[in-house]
């Protein structure tokens, strides 16, 4: 059975089948709010804190250092790249409202975990992990919402725009993930229900399941309502953790494309070897020159070049891999920039020179740019082997 207890200053108190849940309903940008979480865990003594983050935020937070430390290679190997990306758009966000406010969110969370210490409660990381929910995300905004959504972290990790009072105030109801992700929201309305309702279902069991008979939540204002509403019902935490399978059909036109191709050299070669060799030596030529020159007008180092120029003609043969991450990951090793180097990327991008002269910046221009060059390449290198192939009928 659950009873709302009462509502006060913030704070929801709600009786789950005799556990006693505080709700703290914090403002991520408010300097009030770690105040608050002292106070109330100091007073109420409870068994358990919980905190709206997840392990890897939990990480970012408490070991600031070694998430610096980590290179950029390491993470591209263990497929972290996105993660990487994300938290990078949420610290440029963060860092412009310290800048411009003079206000470091999600220091309510760190509070929440001293307090804990020292109060000796249990910690419990409530939230989901961040790579679930972007990839449940992911699944819900179509190729064109892919696109936008790619193109409104890198604008918010690069923009220089200031955040202005009003919107101030209203991400003093919001966490900073949803704050991020706000006009990207109102764009594509389906992705509340992963960002938003899904999340507040997670928390919501995370927190009823809590070590001990009275547990403490400090959680975004905004999550309460759903929260309260939720806590209810019983949430199955492994449908919610689930990864939206990935459609067939990109795969096999990904493969489908190159296997054409492959065919109508192959049979030119047959029918035709002279006109076969000109067709294999165009989309060499093409894939790999239109890569290399992507590669270098990203400055990116000769090796790098070198292995855009090799890579292209094959990788665009296979939808698995992409010749912008074998030169990526060239210019990385021979330039290996490290976490540190998103510290001044915000800064650094306000200048030609630091533009180029930031390692993690080097590295996705290399990348970015080279893709570009080896699907320019595929296209007209694939145009020019099918004209062979008719010209040789």
């Amino acid at each position: 059975m659950t009873q709302e207890i009462m509502t006060e200053d913030n704070i929801t108190r709600l009786e789950v089948d005799g556990k006693q849940l505080i709700l703290i309903g914090t403002a991520h940008v408010s300097k009030l709010s770690a105040e608050q979480v002292k106070e109330v865990v100091e007073r109420e003594r409870p068994d358990s804190v919980c905190i709206e983050l997840d392990a890897q935020r939990y990480d970012s937070v408490m070991q600031d250092k070694k998430w610096k430390e980590t290179d950029i290679f390491k993470i591209i190997k263990d497929k972290k790249a996105s993660l990487l990306l994300m938290n990078l758009a949420i610290s440029s966000f963060q860092n412009r409202l310290a800048d411009q406010f003079g206000i470091k969110p999600g220091s309510e969370m760190i509070q929440g975990i001293r307090s804990a210490e020292e109060t000796g409660a249990e910690l419990v990381l409530a939230d989901r992990n961040i790579q679930v929910t972007f990839s449940r995300i992911w699944g819900n905004i179509g190729l064109m919402g892919k696109v936008q959504l790619i193109s409104s972290v890198f604008f918010s990790i690069f923009s220089k725009e200031s955040i202005s009072e009003e919107e101030l105030e209203k991400m003093k109801q919001q966490d900073t993930l949803n704050a991020v992700m706000d006009d990207f929201t109102k764009a594509f309305p389906r992705i509340k229900k992963p960002l938003i309702d899904e999340r507040d279902q997670y928390l919501a069991q995370k927190i009823k399941e809590a070590p001990g008979n009275k547990v403490v939540a400090v959680l975004g204002a905004a999550h309460i309502p759903g929260i309260t509403r939720e806590i209810h019902q019983e949430q199955d935490l492994k449908v919610l953790n689930e990864v939206p399978k990935k459609s067939k059909w990109p795969k096999i036109i990904g493969w489908a494309i190159p296997l054409l191709i492959l065919s109508i050299i192959a049979y030119t070669f047959y029918a035709n070897p002279a006109a076969g060799f000109d067709q294999a030596i165009s989309w060499i030529l093409w894939n790999g020159t239109l890569a290399a020159i992507g590669a270098a007008v990203a400055f990116g180092h000769p090796l790098a070049i070198l292995t855009a120029f090799v890579a292209a003609p094959i990788s665009s043969l296979n939808p698995l891999v992409a010749a912008g991450w074998f030169s990526g990951l060239t210019q990385a090793f021979v330039r290996r920039p490290n976490v540190g180097d998103f510290d001044t990327l915000s800064k650094d991008v306000f200048t030609v020179k630091g533009f180029w002269d930031n390692k993690v910046t080097r590295v996705l221009l290399v990348i970015v740019l080279t893709n570009l060059g080896s699907s320019l390449g595929t296209f007209i290198g694939g145009a020019d082997v099918l004209r062979l192939f008719f010209e040789n009928l």
